[in-house]
This record gives C-alpha cells, structure tokens and sequence, in this order.
C-alpha cells in the first residue's frame, strides 16, 4: 500500500498540477487569506480595472470545502488522471491544449449574460467527463457500488449526481458542450475526412518542452536539458542518416502504432567494398 506521498508524486502532471492549485486555492479561501470575489470572472472588472487574472484564476476554484469540491477533486484525480494515462498517454501537449481549449470556449460562452458563472472551473471539469466518456465509452462504471453503467453515458450520471447535491445543472452542461465541440474538431470531423481546426498549436509545444514534464509523441519541438530552453529541429547523426522515427497515429481507439525506420547498415556510409590488389 502506498504512502499518500507516494501516490502524489504517481499522478501525472498534468492532472497533478490542476488538483494541486484547485486545492491550494480551495484552502486558502476557507482559511480567509483571500476573497473569493478577487479571482472571480467579473468581465466589467477584467476590461474597466484590467484585472486580467480574473481570465485565469476562476478556472482554478472549484468550490470550498464541501461535499460538492471532494466530488469534482475526485473527477480530476481519477478520471483526469485516466483521460492523462490512457487516451493521452505521451501527448502531453495534446492534453494541455485540451484544456486551454475549454478554457477559452467558456471565457467565449461566458460572454453570454445567461451562461455566465463567477467560476467556471465545475464546467471544466465536466468537460473532463466528457471527454473521457467519449475516449473510454465502453468501461464499466460503477457509482458506489449502486449503479454500474458503460463509461458513455458517465456525464449524465454526473448530471443526477450534480441533481442530488443541490448544484446549479447549467455549469455542468456547459462543460459538456464545450467537450462535445473538442471532441467533435479533433477527432469525429478529422476521421470523416475533414480538417483538424483544433490542431494543438505550436506554442503550447514549447510551452510543454520548457515545462519539462511530460512527453509528447512526434512534437516539433525538442528541449535542450543542457540550456533547458526548447529549440526546434530533428537530431542527425554525422555522415549518417536521421534517426528520427517515423510514427503513425490512429485517434479512434485511443491507441497509437508506431514504426521506424531504421537504416540496415546504423547509418554508415553505404557503397561497394573492393579488395585492394584485386584483378
């Protein structure tokens, strides 16, 4: 059985470092360091005072100490964690868009006077739901050990779940269209053939490879461990060939295939050899 300190540093982290400040945040609030209205999204404030954080900061209070913030710090700490080992797995990058994605679809939404919330951190997190009922459809779910159901239908349990708790439905059905819209641009409309719009952008990228933490699979940006800034380009070895692999990746399992390419000879000089003194 593992020490709870060993199970922290065992979540990846990504999803690690979202539960880490939605707790901290959480604990502070309840230990009165700050006012919760300073972090909330109060648009007059972000454009009349320029109180940019506001942009950021609602996204990482998700209630304060109750039953309802242990029910979402579960969400992230399990499903999240899934979603970051599974579907997700070596695509750090990929993850964190996902969620800067959501992000800037709720500010977007947010905009409406009528989804507007002061945090829009609950509807991120049931964008989290979301999209791992979509990635993992087929998983039994079982809800304290009283209903069992396949992992498709897990954001609408969370919906009767939210019901029961006394929570506002809005906020959790946002996060499921902001999810349903990720999943649709990234993987539904690519594999009927269309474009990838919500292709993860190169800065998040860098972003990830200055980071440090993580892997992502075939990026276009690799980190220099001796300057720690992250540079761009492909490794090649002198008078040798790339030794870059070639990979190929399928979204709609949620598995990757991966080939390479490996010269027969290791890269040396390839030619004729010939006997000296030969006729």
């Amino acid at each position: 059985m593992s020490t709870p300190a060993q199970y922290y540093n065992s979540i990846p982290p990504v999803a690690k470092t979202y539960a880490t400040i939605c707790f901290v945040m959480s604990l502070a609030h309840n230990l009165h360091v700050y006012d919760y209205e300073i972090i909330a999204l109060i648009y007059g404030d972000v454009f009349k005072r320029f109180q940019i954080w506001r942009l950021i900061t609602n996204f990482f209070f998700i209630g304060p100490f109750s039953l309802t913030f242990a029910f979402r710090l579960f969400i992230i700490l399990k499903y999240g964690v899934q979603l970051e080992r599974g579907p997700f797995d070596k695509r750090t990058a990929d993850y964190v868009w996902m969620f800067f994605f959501g992000a800037l679809s709720l500010l977007v939404v947010a905009a409406i006077p009528f989804f507007r919330f002061l945090f829009m951190g609950p509807s991120l997190v049931s964008m989290i739901v979301y999209v791992w009922s979509r990635e993992l459809p087929n998983t039994r779910v079982n809800i304290q050990g009283l209903v069992e159901l396949k992992g498709f239908y897990l954001p609408w349990a969370m919906l009767a779940i939210d019901l029961v708790l006394g929570n506002r439905l809005m906020s959790s059905l946002l996060g499921i269209g902001v999810g349903h819209l990720y999943y649709f641009l990234t993987v539904l409309y690519p594999l009927a053939g269309g474009t990838n719009f919500c292709k993860t952008p190169l800065w998040v990228h860098k972003l990830v490879a200055y980071w440090g933490k993580g892997y992502q699979m075939n990026s276009p940006i690799q980190r220099d461990p001796s300057t720690g800034v992250a540079f761009q380009g492909r490794s090649r070895r002198v008078g040798g060939t790339s030794n870059a692999p070639t990979r190929a990746q399928t979204r709609n399992t949620g598995e990757e295939e991966t080939s390479t390419v490996t010269p027969s000879n290791g890269g040396a000089f390839s030619g004729r050899g010939r006997r000296l003194n030969a006729h």
